[in-house]
């Protein structure tokens, strides 16, 4: 295991797990679902900022690094074997889904992204304070490069 693997993963997890994120939650509690489409969907926009020819192999080992990680949570919170196939498989696909979606966010208004982001946080009322979170977090993604995020602990 590759130590700017896990570090990269454990960034992934604060972001996720960032307080604020969850204040538009319908239901008094968030779900274990709810995290994981959040942890996707910072995920889809690193891969979307940082995609190039250069960082191709990089990102695939990130990327299987990071489902791997999904996995092994999964089965630490207690899921059987034919049950952690099916979760993964709904997951990989929600990933691609949120990749296909977010491929020209930069293009749509603000109307367009709540539709795309409440495709994925139905369990979320304020979806344009989640709009405006992943604006920024694009915007800070951009002014760096994929080796230093990777490398360093994440002040998002």
């Amino acid at each position: 295991m590759k130590t700017e693997y896990l570090n990269f993963y454990n960034n992934l997890i604060k972001l996720t797990t960032n307080k604020s994120l969850y204040l538009g939650v319908k239901s008094s509690q968030d779900s274990f679902s709810d995290r994981m489409i959040l942890f996707l969907l910072h995920f889809a926009f690193i891969l979307k900022e940082f995609k190039n020819k250069e960082n191709d192999k990089k990102l695939q080992e990130l990327y299987d690094f990071n489902f791997r990680q999904l996995e092994l949570t999964i089965r630490e919170i207690g899921y059987g074997d034919q049950s952690i196939n099916k979760k993964m498989k709904d997951y990989i696909n929600v990933f691609h889904g949120i990749i296909s979606e977010i491929h020209f966010w930069d293009e749509l208004d603000i109307t367009k992204k709540k539709e795309k982001l409440s495709t994925f946080l139905e369990n979320f009322d304020d979806i344009e304070y989640l709009v405006k979170y992943f604006d920024d977090f694009q915007e800070h993604l951009s002014k760096n490069n994929l080796n230093s995020y990777i490398k360093s602990v994440s002040n998002q």
